[in-house]
């Protein structure tokens, strides 16, 4: 067999057999394919698209490049959670203490920010000590005693889709659907996790833009996922604006500890709950979703979820004391406020424009190397359909580099667009996909 005809078949648009595309990811992952070979078929690809069956095929061999968790001996009932990204998206930390709460088994790998998206870990590492760099026996142990544990994604999993994803980032053709599909499907099932939900984002603030894009490839990753033998299921919904009120890393946290507290902003109470709902069906047996929905607020209510939170800081290193002293959490040098410019309605809130800004304020990175500055961000003292005044403050930025300031306040102000008339509230969760 031979990589250059595998390239010739697809660019004529015909489908590559199970026995070929096993041949494809094993010569990738060994680097018997060269780079250049690699990216002439992803091109292909790019242009004749693949089969459910080729997407299916390529998922299965991509978890089968690297090393695949064995969590059979903790449960037979092991959740995980995945986002395609987004601004403000600080769900996963809502999500596992209040599974793990619920008694819900939880592997959580989670990567860094990178461009315009936060990272689960690099908000976590705004916690004084927290450590990301769990070795498996270690994980492993602590999702047995916790119920949950997390860590930063480690390169023995699925180190087809680490080399592939580096050559689709170079030529073009990140945006390739069944590649997508594969790459998060085989990152979830080689965790070890064998309840599967998805957090697929859709919008300005995402990587998917349009919300027939976003169920196009959440019914791929469904359908493989569910020949993989998992139950997935997905949720499609609304990245035009940030999540929550913080966007950020420690300021971020502090949100997750106020909500955790009960002091929940209504849209990431909703996704949140939403996430949780579609594990619970699996692993509870709940009569209605009213049921269910009564069951997770209890668990944040009664203090139960906050108290996990402080247990999973606890065993990972961390400093728990910033739950109740968010100055733990480090504070930025610069405080400056943003006003509103009219009197009026908030219309809308650029998601993608207050990723910029936050990423000029320290909060970001280009490269993955790039270091970050934990106590820059942005708070969004007013969320759409407030009415404010003019003069009024609708934001706040947080930042060591006092020269980005200006720069950062005119961005964060033309973010905000206004009505003169009361704006209705936008749908949040577009579908569900099961």
């Amino acid at each position: 067999m031979r990589i250059i005809d595998l390239i010739e078949k697809k660019k004529t648009g015909h489908e590559l057999s199970e026995e070929e595309i096993k041949f494809f990811v094993e010569g990738v992952t060994s680097g018997a394919i060269e780079d250049y070979q690699t990216s002439a078929l992803l091109m292909a690809i790019y242009f004749r698209g693949m089969t459910l069956d080729e997407t299916t095929y390529l998922t299965k061999y991509m978890v089968q490049s690297g090393e695949i968790l064995d969590l059979s001996d903790i449960s037979d009932n092991v959740a995980d959670k995945h986002s395609t990204g987004g601004v403000g998206d600080k769900i996963t930390l809502m999500f596992m203490p209040i599974m793990a709460a619920a008694g819900v088994y939880l592997a959580k790998l989670s990567g860094r920010g990178l461009g315009h998206t936060g990272g689960t870990i690099d908000k976590l590492e705004s916690i004084p000590g927290f450590n990301t760099a769990l070795p498996i026996p270690e994980f492993k142990a602590q999702i047995k005693k916790l119920h949950t544990a997390i860590a930063a994604q480690t390169l023995s999993l699925c180190p087809a889709d680490g080399k592939l994803y580096a050559l689709r980032d170079v030529t073009s053709t990140v945006d390739i659907i069944p590649l997508i599909a594969s790459s998060v499907v085989s990152k979830k099932i080689a965790s070890g996790a064998n309840h599967i939900v998805l957090d697929v984002k859709c919008g300005k603030g995402a990587f998917i833009k349009t919300p027939e894009d976003a169920e196009k490839l959440s019914n791929i990753m469904v359908e493989v996922g569910k020949r993989l033998n998992r139950n997935i299921s997905a949720v499609i919904s609304s990245m035009d604006e940030p999540l929550g009120h913080a966007v950020g890393n420690a300021v971020e946290v502090q949100e997750v500890i106020e909500f955790l507290k009960g002091n929940m902003c209504e849209d990431l109470k909703e996704i949140t709950f939403t996430l949780a709902e579609k594990i619970l069906k699996y692993t509870h047996n709940f009569s209605s979703q009213e049921e269910c929905r009564k069951y997770l607020e209890d668990l944040v209510m009664s203090g139960r979820a906050l108290e996990k939170f402080r247990e999973i800081i606890k065993a990972q290193g961390g400093d728990d004391s910033v739950i109740d002293d968010y100055l733990k959490l480090g504070s930025a040098k610069y405080k400056y406020e943003v006003k509103s410019h009219t009197t009026g309605y908030i219309k809308s809130i650029d998601a993608l424009k207050i990723a910029k800004a936050c990423k000029l304020l320290g909060a970001g990175r280009d490269k993955k190397s790039d270091d970050i500055d934990h106590s820059a961000g942005i708070y969004l003292n007013k969320k759409s359909t407030d009415f404010v005044n003019k003069e009024e403050v609708i934001a706040t930025i947080l930042t060591n580099k006092e020269n980005v300031i200006e720069e950062a306040k005119a961005i964060v102000s033309e973010a905000f667009q206004f009505d003169a008339k009361p704006v209705e509230k936008k749908t949040l969760i577009y579908k569900i996909i099961n």
